[in-house]
Order: structure tokens, then C-alpha cells, then sequence
């Protein structure tokens, strides 16, 4: 693993508000040479430190009106079950995130459908119809009051 100094760790803190800032801008924050930083960079990428630079669509411009958090609960807890809800949950668009978890539930889901009917859809395909599935539970959100994917640096 990779040990961050505090130029690596600046430079996260920089990303992770805006990571369209370009190399000499980030250099100038920074206060390394804009070569430093690109090498910084490389290898923060190579190290799987940054996960991924991506873009983050707004639901609403994207025809999502719901999300829901859904609590999963499997009839057996076996690797092979696991393993196989693991696949069919990276495979549904509808599912922005899934959690395998400790405690009274198997799984959390995070679910982006375009309204309840599709919603409705969702949930008979992936998980009404799953033989493995003992119970799930489904919280409508009402207001996004705060969400991020940065971590504490």
C-alpha cells in the first residue's frame, strides 16, 4: 500500500472538490512543478488510491424521480449465495450501489428507478423473484440531504 504524504494527501483533498483541475492549477495549490504532479498522479491511479474520475449526473436530468434504499435479507448465507446475489446486483442499472453488510440484513441497496412503476418492475425481476431471497425492506427517499463519495483525508 501506497503511504501518502502531505502533497499526496492535498492533492486527493484537491481532487475529490474538483477533479477537472488541470495539472498547472493543481501544481500552483500544491506548490509542486506540474511535472511532480502528473507523476504524483500516475501513481496514485497505478496504486488504485484513485478509484476512479468520473462525472456525477444529476438523477433529475437523468430521468431518475426515485431512489430507495433497500434492506436485503437471504435465506442462506452461503459464499455461493452471496457470491450470486453479489453478480446480480452488478449487473442491474437500477442499482447505484450495493453493500454487503454485518448486522440484521445481508445487503443495503441503493435503487435508482424513473418512477414507482419501474420500481414495481425492479423489485418482482430482482428480488421477488430470487428463490434465495427471504425478506427485503424498501425505504422511499424523500430528500437527498447528503451525499458524496469523498473520504476523510
Amino acid at each position: 500500500m501506497l503511504i501518502l504524504d502531505e502533497y499526496d494527501k492535498s492533492l486527493l483533498r484537491l481532487l475529490q472538490q474538483n477533479n477537472r483541475l488541470t495539472t498547472e492549477q493543481l501544481a500552483e495549490k500544491v506548490n509542486l512543478s506540474q511535472s511532480a504532479i502528473q507523476r504524483r498522479l500516475v501513481k496514485l491511479r497505478e496504486e488504485k488510491v484513485i478509484e476512479a474520475d468520473i462525472s456525477i449526473i444529476s438523477p433529475k436530468a437523468a430521468g431518475i424521480g426515485i431512489t430507495c434504499v433497500v434492506d436485503v435479507v437471504l435465506h442462506e448465507g452461503n459464499s455461493k449465495a452471496i457470491d450470486q446475489f453479489k453478480k446480480a446486483m452488478i449487473k442491474c442499472p437500477e442499482v447505484s450501489q450495493c453493500y454487503y453488510v454485518t448486522g440484521t440484513y445481508d445487503f443495503v441497496l441503493i435503487v435508482n428507478t424513473k418512477d414507482m412503476s419501474h420500481f414495481e418492475e425492479f423489485q418482482k425481476k430482482q428480488l421477488m423473484d430470487n428463490p434465495n431471497l427471504k425478506h427485503f425492506y424498501t425505504h422511499v427517499v424523500m430528500d437527498k440531504v447528503k451525499q458524496g463519495f469523498g473520504v476523510s483525508i
